[in-house]
């Protein structure tokens, strides 16, 4: 059974609803975490940015778009090519 705390305002999820952004910064955070564990992975198997976009068939420049957690323009293709580069893969399901 669930009880209403008085001292308990609304969530933050609440908010960014209110404000017509928790798709958009739901999104902003996702892309964050990727650009995060890629680095952490390519950084645990000491692979360069060099050899990394070698290995994704890709340029340094679009490695740097994935890596880069502000840029939020990556297609999903070049998320798992960079996901295999490290020995990963990306999953993804619907909520």
């Amino acid at each position: 059974m669930k009880t209403n705390n008085p001292h308990r305002g609304p969530t933050l999820d609440d908010f960014l609803n209110e404000e017509g952004i928790n798709d958009q910064v739901t999104s902003a955070a996702v892309k964050r975490v990727i650009a995060w564990q890629l680095q952490q992975a390519m950084r645990d198997r000491n692979i360069s940015k060099t050899d990394m976009a070698a290995k994704m068939e890709t340029s340094r420049r679009q490695l740097s778009r994935v890596l880069n957690p502000d840029d939020g323009n990556v297609t999903l293709d070049t998320l798992q090519r960079a996901a295999k580069a490290v020995g990963r893969s990306i999953r993804l399901e619907l909520a």
